[in-house]
């Protein structure tokens, strides 16, 4: 329960704030948007500590000291802030401005830009999966896919995951009929690349390069923020109430992520690091087809959650039968 001291004490922070802000309606909502961020970013977490477990002691100590005020200020805040000017071409101040005393025209703004940032973020996130899903690994959970003779060839054509996000960026760009969209994507595939680069020049051995780590995990924290953040607005269009639940929410996942670690759970767990990809693999599509059709946030976060406690279960069931024999 230590782990999570620190974040309890950020909720209750931040419920005190979200009171002299707007009242047991303001507190109401923080706590329903700290609920949310969670059940989105549930898998983010498993994702991160296998990130982490990585990373040299050092840098997983910056990740946990650096990462959270990005997390909490950075994502949740100055990011929509700066997408907008960038949308409208204000300045930044000037932004922040409209967001306090303006907020419904801050929020279309936000929202005028969701296309293209679920079309970054989706990207960013199907490369994840993606890289995941035709490595080459011992234990497989969904057998029937994961060991089949299709995904085996599959696995050993050079680039096949660069080879089927650019397939799916054509398919994306036909269907919305956007180059902004279109661009976006590429964007998100182009960066994901960028960043396995620098972190194969950079690792050495298995240990993975500490400023590379960093940079992957803050913008996989970004890509998981971007439906958080636009989803936000269906409860409450005041930014700071949105940046105190969001950030709550942010700052529970940062303390499962160093419980995982510290625990070795992905190592006791054989399965839960499949189902946080497979989920991430989903929220990717999902976030894609919202391009196009709205999905409510209940949904993408309860099939997350959904898939993660699956591979629990599974693991467990494992567990007890390894154990038996």
């Amino acid at each position: 329960m230590r782990y999570f001291y620190s974040s309890f004490v950020l909720m209750a922070m931040g419920l005190v704030t979200a009171y002299f802000l707007g009242g047991f309606a303001a507190m109401y909502v923080t706590l329903l948007l700290t609920i949310l961020e969670i059940s989105l970013s549930f898998d983010n977490a498993v994702v991160n500590a296998k990130v982490l477990e990585t990373m040299e002691p050092v840098w997983q100590r910056r990740f946990i000291l650096f990462g959270i005020p990005i997390a909490v200020f950075g994502m949740r805040l100055i990011f929509p802030l700066l997408i907008v000017a960038l949308v409208t071409g204000m300045g930044f101040f000037e932004t922040l401005n409209v967001a306090m005393n303006d907020p419904h025209t801050y929020e279309n703004s936000l929202k005028s830009a969701e296309d293209t940032i679920f079309a970054f973020g989706g990207a960013f996130l199907l490369m994840v999966f993606l890289d995941f899903f035709f490595e080459e690994r011992d234990i497989k959970w969904v057998t029937f896919v994961e060991g089949s003779n299709l995904v085996s060839k599959a696995s050993s054509v050079k680039n096949i995951e660069l080879i089927l996000a650019i397939l799916t960026g054509i398919v994306l760009g036909h269907v919305s009929h956007s180059f902004e969209v279109t661009l976006a994507f590429m964007y998100g595939v182009a960066l994901h690349s960028l960043l396995g680069m620098l972190d194969h020049f950079l690792s050495s051995n298995t240990v993975r390069s500490g400023i590379a780590g960093f940079v992957y995990l803050e913008i996989l924290d970004a890509s998981f923020s971007f439906d958080g953040v636009i989803g936000a607005f269906a409860l409450t269009s005041n930014i700071f109430i949105i940046m105190i639940g969001l950030g709550v929410g942010a700052m529970f996942v940062r303390s499962m992520t160093i419980y995982f670690v510290q625990h070795k759970t992905l190592s006791h767990f054989r399965y839960l690091e499949h189902g946080a990809h497979y989920a991430i693999g989903i929220l990717a599509i999902i976030m894609l087809v919202k391009i196009e059709v709205h999905i409510s946030e209940l949904f993408t976060g309860t099939v997350g959650i959904g898939l993660i406690a699956l591979a629990f279960l599974h693991s467990l069931r494992a567990n007890k039968k390894a154990y038996i024999e």
